[in-house]
């Protein structure tokens, strides 16, 4: 059977100041939003290292400010993902992965498997690179995962092939999930400052881990057919020992904690074995989820 640290779930960043009220008690400090934050999730997938790399003296501080079981899944740097090749970028990767070990003490660590998000342009004609790439980067002292956006990373036989190198590697899949978003009639993204890839979802994993990334649609109703689809596979990984971070995004931030919290729910009600909700001993669920 999995314990409680086979599971973790949270949002794509902790610093929104549209959760004030919600997540966050009203007035409350930027400086504290990820103290509260860690207080309410377990994991968060860290966006903003996707822009900018932090110094050591703030990594180390996210640590200090986080429980100790708190996990965060950085993103490799957009200089590392997004300007070319990948093989080059190796030594940035080495850097990075030397950054985020502010996040470890000698008994504990919150460092979560990094990502790396590679963009629509990068396609399997990069294959070669991309497995120099990951062979180089699966020898450091971190866990990593991949996600692809170019389609033809879904069909076959790059699919097949992709799947193979990264369970050679032991390295994980990204399972973004866009469908409650772009299988709607509305579109849910019309104010969305960064529009999302319409990719074919995966239901699979590759290591011992994997990172969920779904992309919720801000009703609440209008997700709950996407995330059932979840809750047998997620189920079924736990019970095998796999560990799970799932990351609860939306194009209206605002939304984005309340759907990670109804998914909690689901999850529970579903009998998966998943660990209280931190948020959940602080005050009364929220109004949405009468829902189910």
């Amino acid at each position: 059977m999995p314990t409680a640290t086979h599971f973790f779930i949270g949002c794509a960043l902790w610093g929104y100041k549209g959760w004030l009220g919600e997540l966050f008690p009203h007035g409350s400090p930027a400086s504290k939003f990820l103290q509260l934050y860690s207080q309410r999730f377990t994991a968060v997938e860290g966006n903003t290292t996707f822009y900018s790399v932090p110094d050591a003296k703030t990594v180390t501080r996210w640590a200090a400010e986080t429980p100790a079981d708190f996990q965060f899944c950085p993103k490799l740097p957009k200089q590392v993902t997004h300007i070319g090749l990948l093989q080059p970028q190796v030594i940035q990767v080495q850097q990075f992965v030397e950054r985020m070990q502010g996040l470890a003490t000698a008994n504990e660590t919150r460092s979560g498997p990094i990502f790396a998000q590679l963009p629509p342009s990068y396609s399997p004609d990069n294959f070669q690179d991309l497995q120099a790439f990951l062979t180089a980067i699966a020898r450091e002292k971190a866990e990593f995962a991949l996600e692809v956006r170019h389609p033809d990373w879904f069909k076959p036989p790059h699919s097949q092939k992709l799947t193979d190198l990264l369970q050679q590697l032991g390295l994980g899949r990204v399972l973004l999930d866009t469908r409650p978003i772009y299988e709607v009639p509305d579109d849910s993204q019309l104010h969305s400052e960064r529009k999302k890839p319409r990719v074919p979802v995966e239901f699979s994993v590759t290591a011992p881990f994997s990172l969920i990334r779904y992309i919720s649609h801000p009703d609440p109703e209008t997700n709950l057919r996407f995330m059932q689809d979840w809750l047998v596979h997620i189920d079924r990984w736990l019970r095998q020992g796999t560990r799970i971070y799932l990351f609860v995004h939306c194009p209206l931030e605002a939304r984005s904690p309340a759907n990670a919290r109804i998914f909690h729910q689901l999850l529970e009600q579903h009998g998966t074995p998943v660990p209280p909700l931190p948020w959940n001993t602080l005050d009364q669920l929220p109004t949405q989820l009468s829902l189910l």
